[in-house]
């Protein structure tokens, strides 16, 4: 079961237009299983995948820090000049920091290696603020000590670059899954598991995008591995759908951490920009709003 991703396929595609065949591509991006599945005549689909296993590749050596890439130089100097997509993440994620209150901060990554390596987390703690990040449209700089991970959004990011790659070549049916789930047309059917309680609810995808986040998908030093300076989980499982996977992926890890209020506030404050949010609670019951 991969990071903290629990949506499945539980059945998709609709009849395949007479002269459209049905390609599938299986792989890993940024950590987490991959797969885009698309139906399109062949000479279409072979083009349209490869452009997107290409984009695929150019986010992860932007964002991944699973290898050499360019947040892992950023980690390592403290400062980055950043290439448009590195820019467009970076404000993404200020937009959601700011938009969930400072539920959604990429600074915690000194806190999850102190927990990972079973270290004092005090210390890292310490170094947790968004708000000490200077960035603007060139270059970002890190306060002294900081680090980032953009894990609780750039897979979002893949998954809505994906999505335009196979706009842009022609597509009109499509799904794409980077961790998170996007769609061109549809419908598709998903299942909403959470990890205690398995398959609690389905999901029809027709355009738009989901995703989900499980707190206790990887367990930490004892507890789930979506964290925060002050807050901590109170959701077994947050599913949010809206129009941009990069958002919904945002959303999705930040509510973990939120009280219901704060959810109805949040959703409130993003407007159309979610549709439907599901949470799950410890005891596996089901709220939608």
């Amino acid at each position: 079961m991969n990071r903290r991703r629990f949506l499945m396929i539980s059945a998709a595609m609709a009849a395949t237009p007479a002269l459209a065949s049905r390609e599938r591509w299986t792989g890993r991006a940024l950590g987490a299983e991959a797969q885009i599945t698309l139906e399109a005549p062949p000479d279409v689909a072979d083009k349209a995948l490869a452009a997107a296993r290409a984009t695929l590749a150019e986010i992860e050596g932007l964002f991944t820090l699973h290898a050499p890439s360019a947040l892992t130089e950023l980690n390592a100097n403290g400062r980055l000049r950043m290439n448009p997509a590195f820019a467009d993440l970076v404000q993404a994620a200020d937009h959601a920091h700011h938009l969930t209150g400072g539920l959604f901060d990429p600074t915690v990554q000194p806190l999850w290696r102190a927990l990972a390596e079973g270290r004092d987390p005090g210390p890292a703690s310490a170094l947790i603020g968004w708000e000490r990040v200077i960035h603007d449209n060139l270059a970002i700089t890190l306060d002294a000590g900081q680090a980032l991970t953009f894990n609780g959004i750039a897979q979002g990011y893949a998954t809505e670059a994906v999505r335009r790659t196979l706009t842009a070549h022609g597509l009109t049916r499509a799904l794409i899954h980077v961790g998170e789930y996007a769609a061109i047309s549809g419908p598709y059917r998903l299942g909403l598991s959470d990890p205690a309680h398995g398959l609690v609810a389905t999901r029809t995808l027709t355009g738009g995008a989901i995703a989900t986040s499980s707190p206790a998908a990887t367990p930490l030093a004892g507890g789930g591995h979506i964290l925060h300076q002050t807050a901590r989980p109170r959701w077994s499982t947050v599913s949010v759908e809206g129009p941009d996977a990069t958002l919904a992926d945002a959303l999705s890890t930040a509510l973990c951490l939120a009280d219901l209020d704060s959810v109805r506030e949040i959703r409130a404050r993003a407007g159309d920009a979610i549709s439907r949010i599901t949470l799950i609670d410890a005891d596996g019951n089901i709220r939608t709003l």
